[in-house]
């Protein structure tokens, strides 16, 4: 039985479980529970952690999702890597439900989230200009192009408060300022990944396009999660083939963030 690895994963909308013959550990943190047991087992010849990032049963909303329990948790088991898997609208009529995209950048227009760690003793500042990890950016797109997946590098993913959907003048919005996908999760958990100095990568799924770019009815939760239920044996083989192919030690600048700064406390 494991109880550690080295590359997590935080399942989305409609990914609820990824890991066989795995082990179940409950991971206590100084932030409360996380969204749901931690699941530990092996893809291959790799140690891997899994959590559900709204729940088994999907309890959480976007705004309630307990992110710094979450990656405190993956850290605490020896997480350094890891992969989030989500659920998108797109902002471009060209990118159609089942093209993946691989952002390289994020514009927060959440509201009201805890979005730090260090926000007690005194101020550390992280670096977040490029919030992804560069490594495990290459090994997903390469995973993803060699499975067969309509694959876009790089794009800028807006990530909205939620619960609610944007409306037409949002998306709009959105899109007349160049932005690629929206998305409800995808902040704060990437700003607390480097906080923690993990690698983090995002795999969005486009679902749907958002309500200001095609016509229609516009999105609904029903029909995310339809098509991301269609596709969800195809997502996991994704993950599984990108962390068999991600590096051993990674040589990104993720895991020095927070080289020369002064922590408040220990990380686990």
């Amino acid at each position: 039985m494991l109880t550690r690895a080295d590359i997590g994963v935080i399942g989305g909308s409609g990914l609820y479980s990824l890991l066989d013959d795995a082990e179940e550990i409950q991971v206590p943190t100084p932030y409360g529970p996380p969204s749901d047991i931690v699941t530990v087992g092996r893809i291959g010849s790799r140690s891997v952690a899994f959590i559900p990032r709204h729940g088994r049963d999907h309890r959480f909303p976007p705004h309630r999702i307990p992110y710094r329990a979450n990656l405190w948790a993956l850290r605490s088991l020896g997480v350094r890597q890891v992969l989030a898997p989500s659920a998108v609208g797109s902002l471009r009529a060209k990118h159609g439900p089942g093209t993946l995209v691989i952002p390289d950048q994020l514009i927060d227009r959440t509201s009201g989230r805890a979005q730090t760690y260090y926000d007690a003793g005194h101020a550390v500042h992280v670096s977040f200009a490029d919030p992804y990890c560069p490594s495990g950016r290459a090994v997903a797109i390469e995973a993803a192009r060699s499975g067969g997946w309509e694959t876009v590098d790089g794009g800028t993913l807006v990530v909205i408060e939620g619960p609610r959907f944007s409306t037409r003048a949002e998306s709009r919005w959105f899109a007349s300022n160049g932005w690629t996908i929206v998305g409800m999760t995808g902040f704060p958990e990437s700003v607390l990944a480097r906080e923690l100095a993990l690698c983090y990568t995002s795999l969005s799924l486009v679902t749907d396009h958002d309500a200001g770019v095609e016509a229609g009815e516009g999105v609904t939760h029903e029909e995310v999660m339809k098509f991301f239920a269609q596709n969800v044996t195809r997502m996991r083989t994704l993950v599984a083939d990108t962390v068999e192919a991600l590096p051993t030690e990674p040589t990104c600048p993720c895991g020095s963030t927070l080289d020369g700064l002064d922590l408040p406390f220990e990380l686990p």
